[in-house]
């Protein structure tokens, strides 16, 4: 999980996967975003905001995160449902043995069972299913934290953000892991909290974190900030952290940033520094969100 090194996905999507954002119930479609839509939310008071229609934008949480999607990624999707013990990787088996206590001896097999599937579930982006078994493992050991954080993403994935912020606010109390706190983040910008989303990456910065933990983190504040339209303030925010840099060698990091600051760049006026922006995306990869077709609205083909 998180605290193991997770973080494939959230990793934070990179331009092949590039953070599959959100997908509620309604409306969301599971691709990488095309455009970056700081304004997606229009907050309503029932638990899923309705969201505009378009495509997802990086720099939403980590939704694919942890290693729980690292451990299911790879594996032959068809045994996951009768999935034995044994198959459960040994660091997750010892968390929850160590969380059941006396009772493992007569939980493991049920809860193995539970959680296997569960990662399988999620892995094909079956959150729903995937949600419902891993409730059945909270429920047996409520101190385990990597069904928790699993159970949040799963519930971020649907666009579920109270449940979800509930989640893993009790993942990272038991883990001490600050790793999903962009997702967090998130769920506080859909729920119109942009106070709590400014205070929870204060407390990611100081724990000194991974920095594509951070990296997401800046977008999803990005994000707020221009949601709420301060756009200057946004773009000023991500120049002062360095995402405009040109790097010589970027990681997935530094081409999320560049798109995000290249959409409000745009969105902003500034026409010439968002051409630079999504040149250097395209650059990078061709086929990156939908930096070719942003390029040609802006009057530049892409170079191949």
């Amino acid at each position: 999980m998180a605290r193991h090194g997770a973080s494939e996905v959230v990793r934070t999507p990179d331009p092949e996967s590039a953070r599959r954002g959100v997908e509620p119930e309604r409306n969301r479609a599971p691709a990488p975003p095309a455009r970056f839509e700081p304004e997606r939310f229009e907050m309503v008071e029932d638990e899923v905001p309705r969201t505009r229609q378009g495509p997802r934008r990086p720099g939403r949480g980590r939704p694919d995160g942890g290693t729980v999607a690292g451990r299911a990624r790879g594996a032959e999707r068809g045994r996951w449902a009768r999935a034995e013990d044994s198959e459960l990787p040994a660091d997750l088996a010892a968390e929850l043995a160590s969380a059941a206590g006396p009772d493992w001896s007569q939980l493991r097999r049920r809860i193995s069972e539970r959680m296997v599937a569960a990662l399988g579930a999620f892995e094909r982006e079956r959150y729903r299913d995937a949600a419902r078994m891993l409730r059945t493992v909270v429920d047996a050991v409520p101190s385990a934290p990597s069904p928790r954080e699993l159970l949040g993403l799963s519930q971020y994935h649907q666009g579920q953000w109270r449940a979800a912020r509930t989640s893993l606010e009790t993942f990272a109390e038991l883990s001490g892991s600050v790793d999903q706190h962009p997702v967090l983040m998130d769920c506080d910008r859909a729920l119109g909290r942009p106070r709590r989303v400014r205070e929870r990456y204060e407390e990611l910065r100081q724990a000194s974190p991974d920095p594509e933990v951070l990296s997401e983190a800046r977008l999803v504040l990005a994000g707020t900030l221009a949601d709420r339209g301060d756009l200057a303030g946004a773009i000023d925010f991500l120049v002062e952290s360095g995402a405009g840099r040109n790097v010589r060698n970027p990681a997935p990091r530094h081409v999320r940033q560049w798109y995000v600051l290249g959409d409000l760049a745009e969105r902003s006026g500034d026409l010439a520094r968002a051409r630079d922006l999504f040149s250097r995306v395209a650059a990078e990869d061709p086929d990156a969100y939908d930096v070719g077709e942003r390029l040609a609205q802006l009057g530049t083909k892409p170079s191949r």
